[in-house]
């Protein structure tokens, strides 16, 4: 357990990653989606899902920047925020490609723990510190960047979509430049003020788990 008050953001950062993502845990969506055993109707939920799943990140990203506005924390936010702005855009090719536009995307109705992970940033962007924050996005990303870019591939060899319209998930699958610096930067200011290193792992355990039942979220039922 990291507990003890000289921890750095770099032992932090490091223990997380051992402890949540020493190696991609099994995903079975995208196992399905690369064998081409997604229906077209589950495609469209995934933009359903994520088309909620980004609207409410792009304000909880906000409300984090308008909580801790001084750097590093204020300016990575804000910009986290715009990135969001952008993926929403993006995100409309993806659906127009599968037929669908707002008033689809709006419509979805979604399933309830395939947004437990946005839930748990807005509770955050509320009530959590900035190396919680800091580190659970750092360790999360790279994980859904992985998972992004294997979406992206298997959109173009089995479904045929564009390289427009898989564009939403080539956008995540590359951290933003100077992001895991800029994050480690927010930790150490985190963890200099104050926060508790252990509940910053915690935050990050928890998104995890939210990141994994979004995924098991989309594949129930699957055969």
């Amino acid at each position: 357990m990291v507990t003890m008050s000289d921890v750095t953001a770099a032992d932090l950062v490091r223990a997380a990653r051992q402890e949540i993502s020493p190696a991609p845990p099994p995903n079975r969506f995208l196992d399905l989606l690369e064998a081409g055993r997604v229906p077209r109707e589950r495609l469209t939920a995934l933009a359903g899902e994520q088309y909620r799943i980004v609207a409410s990140d792009r304000r909880s990203f906000a409300m984090l920047a308008s909580r801790f506005p001084e750097p590093p924390a204020g300016p990575v936010f804000l910009m986290l925020a715009g990135g969001e702005g952008e993926a929403l855009r993006l995100l409309a090719d993806f659906a127009d490609a599968l037929g669908w536009g707002e008033k689809e995307l709006r419509g979805h109705r979604p399933h309830p723990l395939a947004q437990t992970y946005p839930a748990y940033l807005a509770w955050s962007a509320l009530n959590g510190t900035r190396s919680g924050v800091g580190l659970a996005m750092l360790v999360n990303f790279g994980e859904w960047g992985g998972y992004c870019a294997r979406a992206a591939e298997a959109l173009r060899a089995r479904y045929e979509l564009t390289e427009e319209a898989v564009a939403f998930f080539r956008y995540f699958a590359e951290l933003p430049p100077g992001f895991a610096e800029q994050a480690t930067e927010m930790i150490a200011a985190g963890l200099a003020a104050g926060d508790d290193p252990e509940e910053s792992l915690h935050a990050a355990r928890m998104m995890h788990a939210y990141e994994l039942a979004f995924w098991a979220a989309l594949a129930e039922g699957l055969d």
